[in-house]
């Protein structure tokens, strides 16, 4: 026996059907542009960012060296926050972990930190700032 479909339940399977093809689209798109090896840092590490900048058309290298206080996972829109103090202000900066813009991102110190989020280092000041070094025993 066959069954009668309301015009309103072909057109929700019609809509499901073309939603699930875009995120299938979206999805292999985002593939092609994540990069290998692009998480090779934690919160609390000291980190230089090489980050491309364009000015007109000119293309140069800008070093970003900071310390990265917040990371966000999703998926290729990951986001890692880091803050620097320059001429005795804080400045923080959002940078996309899988950006194009981004030649590489190089660990300069690994930081020993028990929160996901550093954001109370805001707040601290000179030393007080300064998060303890992460010490790795080698076994002989």
């Amino acid at each position: 026996m066959d069954e009668v479909k309301t015009t309103e339940e072909v057109k929700k399977e019609t809509v499901v059907a073309k939603n699930v093809g875009k995120k299938d689209v979206i999805r292999a798109i985002e593939a092609e542009q994540m990069k290998e090896n692009a998480e090779n840092f934690s919160v609390g590490d000291t980190v230089k960012v090489y980050f491309k900048i364009v000015e007109g058309a000119t293309e140069r290298v800008q070093i970003f060296e900071g310390l990265v206080i917040a990371k966000k996972n999703g998926g290729i829109r990951k986001t890692f926050m880091v803050r620097k103090i320059s001429y005795g202000v804080g400045v923080e900066r959002i940078f996309p972990m899988h950006s194009p813009r981004i030649e590489k991102v190089e660990v300069i110190r690994r930081g020993r930190v028990r929160r996901a989020k550093l954001y109370y280092v805001r707040g601290k000041l000179g030393k007080h700032a300064k998060v303890k070094e992460l010490i790795v025993k080698q076994n002989a």
